[in-house]
């Protein structure tokens, strides 16, 4: 997807030159305002400014449907200490209703905003159709990991089937691999309940990905995590139709030693990087992580993903 394809559509062309250039400068500094339309005529294309809390608006089509407690809190603490570190990004409200915008990107930090008792945020004003909002509000999401796997899969799928973009698009622009999108896609094979376990947390999406060709996904689904199965033996599960016997699965959890708030870290380290994940966590507080890969691709994401700024 290069800049001199010109049968491209605009919106991607834009898309696939990162999510930095459309934001644009974000080391200005915003100006303080009181009057948001006025400011929006004022302002610079691109500049930021403040607007007040009340009123922005959630985009109806944001990816993101999820959004943890703890992670509000520590967000709204962090800004109570050092402010708005990022710009939101908006539009003028599609409906037309005077001083008031439409979120496309940073509703988390908005309501985070609100719980941290700001009466005005940074942001960026963009000229922006329903379509390019809806394709700036998955990048910016999938960009920041901000999205669980389920929610991921769908943006993915909404972006292939309404806007026409390939496995090879989407990974060029949100800086995935292919097969990272198309492993993330094949989540949405999987039954609703087996879905709903991924969305909350409980299931991770490398253990999901295992079902996908199963006969009975839901009951082993239920059965990894009631018995707190590896990847490993996921697969290895799914491959013998549940028969957890033949594959000595009881025999390796049992008794189960590991502390589960350390299982739930590596299930929520496994949902987010798609790779198995291994805590050794020593009664002392020290301890190893672990994070296993097979393709260069796959350590390649990793870190990308540390690399992102938070």
């Amino acid at each position: 997807m290069s800049d001199e394809n010109t049968n491209s559509p605009p919106a991607r062309k834009r898309l696939g030159k990162g999510l930095a250039a459309l934001i644009g400068d974000l080391d200005s500094v915003a100006p303080s305002v009181a009057k948001a339309d006025e400011a929006v005529t004022a302002a610079p294309a691109g500049a930021p400014l403040r607007i007040p809390v009340d009123r922005l608006g959630p985009n109806p089509n944001n990816p993101r449907r999820e959004f943890a407690e703890d992670d509000l809190n520590d967000l709204a603490n962090s800004i109570r200490e050092h402010g708005v570190m990022q710009p939101l990004m908006v539009r003028k409200d599609p409906g037309g209703a005077a001083g008031r915008f439409e979120i496309i990107a940073g509703e988390r930090r908005w309501r985070a905003s609100q719980r941290a008792g700001l009466h005005d945020v940074p942001v960026i004003v963009r000229e922006a159709s329903d379509t390019a909002s809806l394709e700036l509000a998955i990048v910016e999401n999938v960009q920041r990991a901000d999205l669980n796997a389920v929610e991921e899969a769908l943006g993915y799928h909404r972006l292939m089937t309404d806007h026409d973009y390939t496995q090879n698009d989407l990974g060029q622009v949100i800086g995935k691999s292919r097969s990272h999108v198309a492993n993330t896609l094949r989540l949405l094979k999987l039954p609703a309940d087996v879905l709903e376990m991924v969305a909350n947390g409980s299931l991770s999406a490398g253990h999901a990905r295992t079902l996908v060709t199963a006969s009975n996904p839901v009951s082993l689904a239920q059965k990894i995590v009631a018995q707190g199965l590896s990847v490993r033996q996921a697969e290895k599960l799914a491959q013998s139709d549940g028969d957890a016997s033949s594959i000595g699965v009881a025999k390796a959890v049992a008794p189960e030693t590991k502390d589960a708030d350390v299982r739930a870290l590596e299930r929520l380290l496994e949902s987010r990087l798609g790779l198995v994940t291994k805590i050794d966590a020593k009664p002392n507080g020290s301890g190893t992580l672990e994070i296993r890969y097979k393709t260069l691709e796959q350590l390649d994401g990793v870190l990308r993903m540390l690399q992102t700024d938070s």
